[in-house]
C-alpha cells in the first residue's frame, strides 16, 4: 500500500514538470518575430519593425536591415 502512495506521487509530481515545462515553450512560441518590415529589431521584440530607420520602441536598440526580406 504504501509503494502504491509513493508511484502516485511521483507520478503526479512527473505530470505537474511536464505540464510546467509545455506552458514555457507554448509561451515562448507566441512570440512572433518581424520579417516584413524593411527595418528589424535585432532583438526580435515583438510590436517592432519599420519600414524606415530609427529604434526599437521596447528596448530601445537601433533598427538594422532587414535582409531576409
Amino acid at each position: 500500500m504504501n509503494y502504491q502512495i509513493r508511484f502516485i506521487a511521483i507520478c503526479v509530481v512527473v505530470y505537474l514538470s511536464f505540464a510546467s515545462c509545455n506552458n514555457k515553450l507554448q509561451e515562448r512560441n507566441t512570440h512572433s518575430i518581424e520579417y516584413t518590415s524593411d527595418y528589424i529589431c535585432p532583438m526580435h521584440c515583438e510590436g517592432s519593425g519599420s519600414d524606415t530607420t530609427g529604434n526599437c520602441p521596447v528596448c530601445e536598440m537601433e533598427y538594422v536591415k532587414n535582409t531576409k526580406k
